[in-house]
Protein backbone atom coordinates (compact mmCIF):
# COMPACT_ATOMS: atom_id res chain seq x y z
CA UNK A 1 0.00 0.00 0.00
CA UNK A 2 1.54 3.20 -0.62
CA UNK A 3 1.99 5.51 1.75
CA UNK A 4 2.80 9.44 1.53
CA UNK A 5 6.03 10.40 3.25
CA UNK A 6 8.86 11.94 3.44
CA UNK A 7 11.55 10.17 1.40
CA UNK A 8 14.10 8.49 4.61
CA UNK A 9 17.46 9.74 4.11
CA UNK A 10 18.73 6.78 2.95
CA UNK A 11 16.76 7.55 0.01
CA UNK A 12 16.66 10.91 -0.31
CA UNK A 13 20.55 10.80 -2.81
CA UNK A 14 18.01 9.62 -5.62
CA UNK A 15 15.59 13.02 -5.75
CA UNK A 16 18.41 14.15 -7.66
CA UNK A 17 21.57 12.81 -9.50
CA UNK A 18 23.29 11.10 -7.16
CA UNK A 19 26.86 12.17 -8.60
CA UNK A 20 27.54 15.92 -7.39
CA UNK A 21 31.15 15.70 -5.64
CA UNK A 22 32.62 18.04 -8.15
CA UNK A 23 30.92 21.07 -6.70
CA UNK A 24 33.00 23.88 -5.98
CA UNK A 25 31.93 26.28 -2.73
CA UNK A 26 31.55 29.17 -5.18
CA UNK A 27 31.24 30.52 -8.40
CA UNK A 28 33.28 33.25 -10.39
CA UNK A 29 32.67 37.06 -8.82
CA UNK A 30 32.56 39.72 -11.25
CA UNK A 31 35.65 41.95 -10.43
CA UNK A 32 35.02 45.34 -8.66
CA UNK A 33 37.00 47.54 -11.04
CA UNK A 34 36.53 47.02 -14.71
CA UNK A 35 39.84 46.48 -16.95
CA UNK A 36 38.00 45.66 -19.81
CA UNK A 37 36.76 43.06 -21.44
CA UNK A 38 38.77 40.55 -23.70
CA UNK A 39 38.43 41.15 -27.34
CA UNK A 40 35.33 39.87 -29.58
CA UNK A 41 33.87 38.51 -26.26
CA UNK A 42 31.88 39.52 -22.82
CA UNK A 43 34.03 38.53 -20.68
CA UNK A 44 35.52 40.73 -18.40
CA UNK A 45 39.12 40.46 -16.72
CA UNK A 46 40.04 40.31 -13.20
CA UNK A 47 43.31 40.53 -12.03
CA UNK A 48 41.93 37.80 -9.00
CA UNK A 49 42.94 34.10 -10.07
CA UNK A 50 39.21 31.80 -9.61
CA UNK A 51 38.81 28.43 -10.29
CA UNK A 52 34.86 27.30 -10.60
CA UNK A 53 33.21 23.81 -11.31
CA UNK A 54 29.47 25.18 -10.32
CA UNK A 55 27.06 26.67 -12.77
CA UNK A 56 24.97 27.71 -9.32
CA UNK A 57 25.92 31.14 -7.35
CA UNK A 58 27.53 29.83 -4.76
CA UNK A 59 28.53 26.49 -5.67
CA UNK A 60 25.00 25.16 -4.95
CA UNK A 61 23.50 22.14 -6.94
CA UNK A 62 20.92 22.92 -9.85
CA UNK A 63 17.41 22.84 -8.13
CA UNK A 64 14.70 20.24 -9.26
CA UNK A 65 11.27 21.96 -10.28
CA UNK A 66 8.47 20.07 -8.68
CA UNK A 67 4.71 21.07 -8.65
CA UNK A 68 3.27 18.11 -6.48
CA UNK A 69 4.57 16.42 -3.60
CA UNK A 70 4.32 12.45 -2.89
CA UNK A 71 0.43 13.17 -1.59
CA UNK A 72 -0.21 14.59 -4.62
CA UNK A 73 -0.68 18.08 -2.96
CA UNK A 74 0.95 21.25 -4.66
CA UNK A 75 3.99 23.09 -3.13
CA UNK A 76 3.39 25.95 -1.47
CA UNK A 77 4.18 28.10 -3.98
CA UNK A 78 3.96 26.25 -7.01
CA UNK A 79 2.03 26.92 -10.12
CA UNK A 80 -0.05 24.12 -11.18
CA UNK A 81 -0.68 24.08 -14.92
CA UNK A 82 -4.29 24.98 -16.01
CA UNK A 83 -5.61 21.49 -17.19
CA UNK A 84 -9.11 20.96 -17.32
CA UNK A 85 -10.84 17.32 -16.27
CA UNK A 86 -11.16 15.46 -19.19
CA UNK A 87 -7.41 16.42 -20.17
CA UNK A 88 -5.89 15.46 -16.60
CA UNK A 89 -7.96 12.53 -16.64
CA UNK A 90 -6.51 11.48 -20.32
CA UNK A 91 -2.59 11.89 -19.24
CA UNK A 92 -3.54 9.23 -16.53
CA UNK A 93 -5.25 6.89 -18.17
CA UNK A 94 -1.99 6.71 -20.66
CA UNK A 95 0.12 6.39 -17.70
CA UNK A 96 -2.00 3.87 -16.31
CA UNK A 97 -1.46 1.69 -19.62
CA UNK A 98 2.15 1.70 -19.68
CA UNK A 99 2.77 -0.41 -16.68
CA UNK A 100 -0.16 -3.13 -17.46
CA UNK A 101 1.49 -3.34 -21.01
CA UNK A 102 4.87 -4.08 -19.90
CA UNK A 103 3.57 -6.78 -17.65
CA UNK A 104 1.97 -8.56 -20.28
CA UNK A 105 4.73 -8.39 -22.88
CA UNK A 106 7.71 -8.90 -20.33
CA UNK A 107 5.73 -12.31 -19.44
CA UNK A 108 5.57 -12.80 -22.82
CA UNK A 109 8.98 -12.53 -23.25
CA UNK A 110 9.51 -14.63 -20.77
CA UNK A 111 7.50 -17.35 -21.72
CA UNK A 112 9.47 -17.25 -25.24
CA UNK A 113 7.09 -15.75 -27.31
CA UNK A 114 8.70 -12.41 -28.31
CA UNK A 115 12.73 -12.80 -28.19
CA UNK A 116 13.30 -8.70 -26.14
CA UNK A 117 11.35 -6.11 -24.55
CA UNK A 118 12.23 -3.19 -22.37
CA UNK A 119 9.85 -1.70 -19.70
CA UNK A 120 9.34 2.23 -18.35
CA UNK A 121 8.45 1.12 -14.92
CA UNK A 122 9.10 4.41 -12.68
CA UNK A 123 9.19 6.66 -15.91
CA UNK A 124 5.49 7.00 -16.81
CA UNK A 125 5.26 10.34 -15.48
CA UNK A 126 8.69 11.76 -17.45
CA UNK A 127 7.19 9.51 -20.87
CA UNK A 128 3.53 10.48 -20.41
CA UNK A 129 3.84 14.33 -18.96
CA UNK A 130 6.30 15.10 -21.93
CA UNK A 131 4.27 13.41 -24.81
CA UNK A 132 1.08 15.83 -23.49
CA UNK A 133 3.12 19.19 -23.60
CA UNK A 134 4.41 18.01 -27.66
CA UNK A 135 2.52 18.87 -30.59
CA UNK A 136 0.93 15.97 -32.11
CA UNK A 137 3.35 16.46 -35.56
CA UNK A 138 6.52 17.62 -33.85
CA UNK A 139 9.14 15.18 -35.07
CA UNK A 140 10.09 12.65 -31.92
CA UNK A 141 13.39 10.60 -32.00
CA UNK A 142 13.57 8.02 -28.90
CA UNK A 143 15.65 5.84 -27.38
CA UNK A 144 13.42 3.03 -26.39
CA UNK A 145 11.66 3.88 -23.33
CA UNK A 146 8.99 5.51 -24.87
CA UNK A 147 6.41 3.72 -26.46
CA UNK A 148 3.92 5.95 -24.27
CA UNK A 149 4.43 8.69 -26.39
CA UNK A 150 3.07 7.05 -29.96
CA UNK A 151 0.21 5.76 -27.27
CA UNK A 152 -0.31 9.47 -26.41
CA UNK A 153 -0.34 9.85 -30.05
CA UNK A 154 -3.54 7.08 -31.00
CA UNK A 155 -1.09 4.71 -32.17
CA UNK A 156 -2.68 1.79 -30.16
CA UNK A 157 -1.92 -1.51 -28.25
CA UNK A 158 -2.31 -3.57 -31.40
CA UNK A 159 0.38 -1.50 -33.60
CA UNK A 160 3.03 -2.23 -30.17
CA UNK A 161 2.24 -5.55 -29.90
CA UNK A 162 2.31 -6.44 -33.65
CA UNK A 163 5.99 -4.77 -34.06
CA UNK A 164 7.30 -6.97 -31.15
CA UNK A 165 5.72 -10.26 -32.31
CA UNK A 166 6.95 -8.87 -36.18
CA UNK A 167 3.66 -10.20 -37.11
CA UNK A 168 2.56 -9.38 -40.92
CA UNK A 169 0.64 -6.22 -39.57
CA UNK A 170 3.75 -4.50 -38.37
CA UNK A 171 3.80 -1.12 -39.72
CA UNK A 172 6.82 -0.02 -37.96
CA UNK A 173 9.35 -2.45 -39.50
CA UNK A 174 7.33 -5.30 -41.55
CA UNK A 175 8.95 -7.48 -38.84
CA UNK A 176 12.58 -6.71 -39.76
CA UNK A 177 13.82 -5.25 -36.57
CA UNK A 178 13.68 -6.81 -33.06
CA UNK A 179 11.19 -5.89 -30.75
CA UNK A 180 10.47 -2.71 -28.71
CA UNK A 181 12.11 -0.70 -32.10
CA UNK A 182 8.65 1.24 -32.87
CA UNK A 183 7.76 3.82 -35.33
CA UNK A 184 5.43 5.75 -37.48
CA UNK A 185 5.64 8.14 -40.03
CA UNK A 186 2.20 9.37 -39.64
CA UNK A 187 2.70 10.07 -36.69
CA UNK A 188 6.21 11.76 -36.44
CA UNK A 189 8.07 9.06 -34.41
CA UNK A 190 11.17 8.28 -36.17
CA UNK A 191 11.77 4.73 -35.65
CA UNK A 192 13.73 3.45 -32.60
CA UNK A 193 17.59 1.56 -33.54
CA UNK A 194 19.64 0.04 -31.21
CA UNK A 195 23.09 1.62 -30.94
CA UNK A 196 23.23 3.92 -28.45
CA UNK A 197 22.90 7.82 -28.19
CA UNK A 198 22.62 7.84 -32.44
CA UNK A 199 19.52 9.78 -32.07
CA UNK A 200 20.66 12.71 -30.73
CA UNK A 201 22.82 14.24 -33.21
CA UNK A 202 20.46 13.17 -35.67
CA UNK A 203 17.66 14.87 -34.06
CA UNK A 204 19.82 18.00 -34.10
CA UNK A 205 19.98 17.74 -37.79
CA UNK A 206 15.97 17.01 -38.01
CA UNK A 207 15.61 20.46 -35.95
CA UNK A 208 17.69 22.33 -38.79
CA UNK A 209 15.60 20.73 -41.75
CA UNK A 210 12.54 22.21 -40.14
CA UNK A 211 13.86 25.57 -39.53
CA UNK A 212 14.85 25.33 -43.02
CA UNK A 213 11.41 24.53 -44.03
CA UNK A 214 9.01 27.32 -44.48
CA UNK A 215 6.20 25.60 -43.75
CA UNK A 216 7.49 24.25 -40.42
CA UNK A 217 9.56 27.06 -39.45
CA UNK A 218 8.24 28.36 -36.02
CA UNK A 219 5.85 25.42 -35.38
CA UNK A 220 7.41 22.46 -35.24
CA UNK A 221 10.37 21.58 -33.21
CA UNK A 222 12.64 18.08 -32.67
CA UNK A 223 12.40 16.15 -29.72
CA UNK A 224 14.83 13.43 -28.58
CA UNK A 225 14.96 11.13 -25.18
CA UNK A 226 18.24 9.52 -24.31
CA UNK A 227 18.73 8.36 -20.93
CA UNK A 228 21.82 8.82 -18.78
CA UNK A 229 23.83 6.39 -19.90
CA UNK A 230 23.75 8.12 -23.59
CA UNK A 231 24.63 11.66 -22.11
CA UNK A 232 27.83 9.96 -21.65
CA UNK A 233 28.28 8.81 -25.66
CA UNK A 234 30.16 11.57 -27.84
CA UNK A 235 27.30 11.75 -29.62
CA UNK A 236 25.36 13.60 -26.87
CA UNK A 237 28.06 16.06 -27.41
CA UNK A 238 27.65 16.22 -30.58
CA UNK A 239 23.96 16.80 -31.05
CA UNK A 240 24.18 19.84 -28.12
CA UNK A 241 27.16 21.39 -30.17
CA UNK A 242 25.46 21.22 -33.50
CA UNK A 243 21.89 22.26 -31.80
CA UNK A 244 23.85 25.04 -30.02
CA UNK A 245 26.40 26.61 -32.55
CA UNK A 246 23.91 26.26 -35.55
CA UNK A 247 20.54 26.88 -33.39
CA UNK A 248 18.06 24.85 -34.22
CA UNK A 249 14.45 23.87 -32.59
CA UNK A 250 15.89 20.42 -30.43
CA UNK A 251 14.36 19.69 -27.66
CA UNK A 252 16.86 17.60 -25.74
CA UNK A 253 14.71 15.32 -22.72
CA UNK A 254 17.05 13.42 -21.13
CA UNK A 255 15.84 10.78 -18.65
CA UNK A 256 18.08 10.24 -15.71
CA UNK A 257 17.15 7.18 -14.25
CA UNK A 258 19.96 6.68 -12.15
CA UNK A 259 21.32 3.60 -14.39
CA UNK A 260 23.05 3.28 -17.72
CA UNK A 261 22.63 -0.70 -17.42
CA UNK A 262 24.69 -1.32 -13.91
CA UNK A 263 26.58 1.71 -14.13
CA UNK A 264 24.76 4.19 -11.72
CA UNK A 265 25.61 7.50 -12.39
CA UNK A 266 27.45 7.91 -9.59
CA UNK A 267 30.54 6.20 -11.77
CA UNK A 268 29.04 8.24 -14.80
CA UNK A 269 29.79 11.68 -13.89
CA UNK A 270 31.50 13.93 -11.31
CA UNK A 271 29.71 17.15 -11.53
CA UNK A 272 26.05 18.31 -10.96
CA UNK A 273 24.01 16.01 -13.57
CA UNK A 274 23.35 16.53 -17.11
CA UNK A 275 21.61 19.98 -16.96
CA UNK A 276 25.06 21.47 -15.79
CA UNK A 277 26.30 20.69 -19.45
CA UNK A 278 23.09 22.61 -20.87
CA UNK A 279 24.67 26.09 -19.64
CA UNK A 280 28.49 24.68 -21.19
CA UNK A 281 26.72 24.98 -24.49
CA UNK A 282 24.68 28.13 -24.09
CA UNK A 283 21.33 26.56 -23.98
CA UNK A 284 18.55 27.10 -21.96
CA UNK A 285 18.20 24.45 -19.29
CA UNK A 286 15.55 22.91 -16.55
CA UNK A 287 16.45 20.12 -14.02
CA UNK A 288 12.43 18.34 -13.16
CA UNK A 289 11.16 15.87 -10.71
CA UNK A 290 10.39 13.06 -13.51
CA UNK A 291 8.07 11.59 -10.85
CA UNK A 292 5.63 14.54 -11.19
CA UNK A 293 3.82 14.77 -14.18
CA UNK A 294 2.74 17.88 -13.66
CA UNK A 295 6.26 19.47 -13.25
CA UNK A 296 7.17 17.17 -16.25
CA UNK A 297 4.16 18.34 -18.94
CA UNK A 298 4.60 22.29 -17.53
CA UNK A 299 9.09 22.10 -17.66
CA UNK A 300 8.35 20.33 -21.50
CA UNK A 301 5.77 22.53 -22.84
CA UNK A 302 7.96 26.06 -21.94
CA UNK A 303 11.27 24.51 -23.32
CA UNK A 304 8.84 23.50 -26.31
CA UNK A 305 8.10 27.29 -26.39
CA UNK A 306 11.55 28.65 -25.86
CA UNK A 307 12.50 25.93 -28.15
CA UNK A 308 10.24 27.55 -31.11
CA UNK A 309 10.00 30.82 -30.65
CA UNK A 310 13.96 31.48 -30.67
CA UNK A 311 14.68 28.98 -32.43
CA UNK A 312 17.42 27.46 -30.44
CA UNK A 313 17.93 24.08 -28.31
CA UNK A 314 16.83 23.65 -24.96
CA UNK A 315 17.68 21.25 -22.52
CA UNK A 316 15.44 19.61 -19.95
CA UNK A 317 17.16 16.88 -17.56
CA UNK A 318 13.94 14.61 -16.05
CA UNK A 319 15.32 13.00 -12.82
CA UNK A 320 13.26 9.88 -12.06
CA UNK A 321 14.28 5.99 -10.95
CA UNK A 322 14.42 3.29 -13.45
CA UNK A 323 12.17 0.31 -10.93
CA UNK A 324 12.32 -2.74 -13.59
CA UNK A 325 15.39 -4.18 -14.78
CA UNK A 326 17.52 -2.08 -17.90
CA UNK A 327 15.64 -4.92 -19.96
CA UNK A 328 14.81 -8.51 -20.33
CA UNK A 329 19.04 -9.45 -20.83
CA UNK A 330 19.20 -7.85 -17.47
CA UNK A 331 19.18 -8.93 -13.78
CA UNK A 332 19.53 -5.21 -12.03
CA UNK A 333 19.45 -7.33 -8.60
CA UNK A 334 23.30 -8.04 -9.61
CA UNK A 335 24.28 -4.76 -8.92
CA UNK A 336 21.38 -3.04 -7.10
CA UNK A 337 19.81 -4.25 -3.61
CA UNK A 338 16.02 -5.40 -3.88
CA UNK A 339 14.83 -3.34 -1.03
CA UNK A 340 16.14 -0.15 -2.52
CA UNK A 341 13.65 -1.23 -5.36
CA UNK A 342 10.86 -1.88 -3.76
CA UNK A 343 11.53 1.48 -1.23
CA UNK A 344 11.26 3.36 -4.24
CA UNK A 345 7.85 1.82 -5.54
CA UNK A 346 6.33 2.18 -2.02
CA UNK A 347 7.86 5.96 -1.28
CA UNK A 348 7.48 7.88 -4.84
CA UNK A 349 5.87 6.10 -7.20
CA UNK A 350 4.31 8.47 -9.98
CA UNK A 351 1.04 7.07 -10.81
CA UNK A 352 -0.12 7.01 -7.23
CA UNK A 353 1.39 10.52 -6.90
CA UNK A 354 -1.00 11.92 -9.79
CA UNK A 355 -3.74 9.40 -9.21
CA UNK A 356 -3.83 11.48 -5.16
CA UNK A 357 -4.07 14.65 -7.32
CA UNK A 358 -6.85 13.93 -9.27
CA UNK A 359 -8.67 12.02 -6.53
CA UNK A 360 -8.87 15.63 -4.37
CA UNK A 361 -10.36 17.61 -7.10
CA UNK A 362 -12.79 15.20 -7.36
CA UNK A 363 -11.50 13.77 -10.76
CA UNK A 364 -10.90 10.31 -10.33
CA UNK A 365 -11.95 7.15 -7.64
CA UNK A 366 -10.80 3.95 -6.33
CA UNK A 367 -13.77 2.53 -8.12
CA UNK A 368 -12.92 4.36 -11.60
CA UNK A 369 -9.06 3.15 -11.24
CA UNK A 370 -10.58 -0.53 -11.02
CA UNK A 371 -12.38 -0.59 -13.69
CA UNK A 372 -10.03 1.60 -16.07
CA UNK A 373 -7.07 -1.54 -15.02
CA UNK A 374 -9.86 -4.21 -15.65
CA UNK A 375 -10.40 -2.47 -19.04
CA UNK A 376 -6.74 -2.12 -20.21
CA UNK A 377 -5.73 -5.58 -19.18
CA UNK A 378 -8.43 -6.82 -21.00
CA UNK A 379 -7.43 -4.86 -23.95
CA UNK A 380 -3.77 -5.72 -23.83
CA UNK A 381 -4.70 -9.64 -23.70
CA UNK A 382 -7.14 -9.82 -26.52
CA UNK A 383 -4.53 -7.38 -28.52
CA UNK A 384 -1.53 -9.82 -28.13
CA UNK A 385 -3.93 -13.05 -29.13
CA UNK A 386 -4.80 -11.50 -32.06
CA UNK A 387 -0.74 -11.01 -32.84
CA UNK A 388 -0.37 -14.56 -32.14
CA UNK A 389 -3.21 -15.56 -34.26
CA UNK A 390 -1.21 -13.61 -37.59
CA UNK A 391 1.36 -15.14 -39.86
CA UNK A 392 4.83 -13.14 -40.53
CA UNK A 393 5.09 -10.75 -43.51
CA UNK A 394 6.06 -12.01 -46.80
CA UNK A 395 9.47 -14.19 -47.06
CA UNK A 396 10.49 -11.26 -49.70
CA UNK A 397 9.74 -8.70 -47.34
CA UNK A 398 12.53 -9.24 -45.66
CA UNK A 399 14.71 -7.59 -48.48
CA UNK A 400 12.28 -4.43 -49.34
CA UNK A 401 12.33 -1.09 -48.12
CA UNK A 402 16.12 -1.85 -45.89
CA UNK A 403 17.86 0.65 -48.58
CA UNK A 404 16.25 4.24 -50.23
CA UNK A 405 16.23 3.54 -54.06
CA UNK A 406 18.00 0.58 -55.84
CA UNK A 407 18.63 -2.94 -54.01
CA UNK A 408 22.24 -2.85 -53.29
CA UNK A 409 24.14 -5.93 -55.12
CA UNK A 410 24.41 -8.05 -51.39
CA UNK A 411 20.63 -7.95 -50.62
CA UNK A 412 20.11 -9.35 -53.75
CA UNK A 413 22.67 -12.12 -53.52
CA UNK A 414 21.18 -12.84 -50.11
CA UNK A 415 17.75 -13.00 -51.66
CA UNK A 416 18.67 -15.52 -54.76
CA UNK A 417 20.44 -17.45 -52.08
CA UNK A 418 17.16 -17.85 -49.62
CA UNK A 419 14.98 -18.49 -52.73
CA UNK A 420 17.12 -21.35 -53.66
CA UNK A 421 17.05 -22.89 -50.26
CA UNK A 422 13.35 -22.34 -50.34
CA UNK A 423 12.90 -23.79 -53.21
CA UNK A 424 15.54 -26.68 -52.59
CA UNK A 425 14.50 -27.53 -49.30
CA UNK A 426 10.93 -26.28 -48.84
CA UNK A 427 8.70 -28.69 -50.36
CA UNK A 428 10.90 -31.67 -48.96
CA UNK A 429 12.30 -31.09 -45.64
CA UNK A 430 9.79 -31.12 -42.73
CA UNK A 431 11.58 -28.17 -40.40
CA UNK A 432 11.25 -25.98 -43.57
CA UNK A 433 7.67 -26.63 -44.20
CA UNK A 434 6.52 -25.95 -41.11
CA UNK A 435 8.65 -22.65 -40.78
CA UNK A 436 7.47 -21.69 -44.17
CA UNK A 437 3.80 -21.90 -42.68
CA UNK A 438 4.45 -19.28 -40.21
CA UNK A 439 5.01 -16.62 -43.04
CA UNK A 440 1.83 -14.98 -45.24
CA UNK A 441 1.74 -16.43 -48.62
CA UNK A 442 3.95 -19.72 -47.00
CA UNK A 443 6.78 -18.81 -49.40
CA UNK A 444 4.32 -19.88 -52.49
CA UNK A 445 6.10 -16.52 -54.13
CA UNK A 446 9.23 -18.59 -54.07
CA UNK A 447 7.87 -21.87 -54.55
CA UNK A 448 5.79 -21.60 -57.69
Amino acid sequence: MFRPTRLPPTLRRFTVPRACRGVASVTPVLPEHSHGNLPSSQSPITPKMHFFNSVMEAGKQIPTYRVIDGAGQPLEGAEVPEMDRDFARNIYEHMAQLPILDDVLYNLQRQGRISFYITAYGEEATVIGSAAALAPDDEVLAQYRESGVLLYRGFGVDGLINQCYGTSLDTCTKGKQMPAHYGSKELHFHTISSPLATQIPQAAGVGFALKRDPSRRGKNCAVTYFGDGAASEGDFHAGMLLASTIPSPTLFIARNNGFAISTPSSEQYYGDGIAARGAGYGVHTIRVDGNDVLAVYSAVKEARRRCIEEGRAVLVESVTYRVGHHSTSDDSFAYRPRKEVEERKRLDNPLVRFRLFLEARGWWSKDEDEALKARLKAEVHAAYKRAEEQQRPELREMFTDVYGGEQPWNLRAQEAELRGLVRKYGRSWEPWKAELKKFKGEGKEWLD
